[in-house]
């Protein structure tokens, strides 16, 4: 089940703003503006230049002749960075020390390579990054990292960026603006869509939703998916926890990652958007629990995805 919500600028608070991109699958992620007097702080940047070009120029409308005062990056996943560059060159870009070190030019050239590739797992990651165009992207990290937390001041608004991985990746962070009520959680949630863990170890995320829950917002602009409450949160925890509970059942009963894969019928969660990241989010968790069972490289565990959507993968799938 597809969340319906709307594209564009949305106003979530006094102050703090999200531009959304529907539907919220593969890519197609969410940013955030905070604007205090003369400064400003952006949650993220977009898959492409032509996206975050689009997003900056609504931004442009409520920010008039005032700069970008900082970016802060939520993660090192391309959807939430490649458009760093489009941003002023006086914009401090922020995000933890572990999302930097992955903020790389090979970070982009892999991704680029990505939709060459031969046969079902290049069909599948085409037909989720298609619609994205990736020339021209030049990696721009961070300027400024912290590790555990770091609060700036935008104007007379007080942000928390906060660590909470490792997670979905290795540095995911959140910015909490606790006077407004307001959590730009990055991909420490996905609302509507299927969560996919390419760090954990998956407890460390169900923990994370606990911190979120705990900072009692009002509002939480999710990395991809609609702005929504703490019960949303909690229903990204059930998730969490019912993937782990399933994974772990089949790994003690013997079963191979495969094999477990092929097996969980995922019931009420099978309506979320993207549901074939089962097949990653159970080689991750078989990962952790087994010091000898290797994980894939890049882009093997889209092997397993491609399978679940029905393409013609013929090596069997992630053992």
């Amino acid at each position: 089940m597809t969340e319906t919500y709307e594209r564009g600028l949305t106003r979530v608070a006094d102050g703090c703003y999200a531009w959304m991109l529907p539907d919220g699958g593969w890519g197609w992620s969410n940013s955030g503006l905070i604007v205090d007097g003369e400064q400003s702080l952006i949650v993220d940047t977009l898959f492409d230049l032509k996206l975050t070009a689009e997003m900056l120029d609504a931004y442009a409308e409520l920010l008039g002749t005032r700069d970008v005062t900082y970016l802060f990056n939520t993660h090192a996943n391309g959807d939430h960075y490649y458009g760093n560059q489009l941003l002023p060159t006086t914009t401090e870009i922020i995000a933890s020390s572990v999302a930097a070190a992955e903020m790389t030019q090979e970070d982009v050239d892999r991704i680029v390579g990505y939709k060459d590739l031969e046969g079902p797992v290049g069909d599948y990651i085409r037909k989720v990054f298609g619609p994205f165009d990736f020339s021209g992207i030049v990696a721009t990290p961070p300027t400024r990292t912290f590790d555990q937390s770091l609060t700036l001041t935008v104007g007379a608004t007080d942000v928390d960026l906060v660590f909470v991985g490792p997670a979905h990746t290795p540095g995911d962070a959140i910015a909490h603006v606790k006077d407004k009520g307001v959590v730009y959680a990055g991909d420490a949630l996905f609302i509507g869509g299927t969560p996919i863990i390419w760090a954990g170890p998956v407890e460390n995320w169900i923990r994370a939703c606990d911190y979120l829950i705990g900072l009692d917002a009002e509002h939480y602009v999710p990395g991809h998916g609609p702005v929504t409450d703490a019960e949303g949160v909690a229903g990204v925890k059930r998730y969490l926890e019912f993937i782990k509970h399933e994974a772990e059942d089949r790994y003690r009963r013997g079963m191979t990652a495969a094999e477990a894969i092929d097996d969980i019928e995922l019931g009420e969660f099978a309506q979320l958007g993207d549901s074939e990241r089962l097949g990653q989010n159970v080689i991750n968790i078989y990962t952790h629990l087994d010091p000898d069972h290797v994980a894939p490289s890049q882009p093997a565990p889209f092997e397993a995805m491609a399978r679940l959507e029905g393409l013609p993968v013929t090596t069997g799938g992630e053992k």
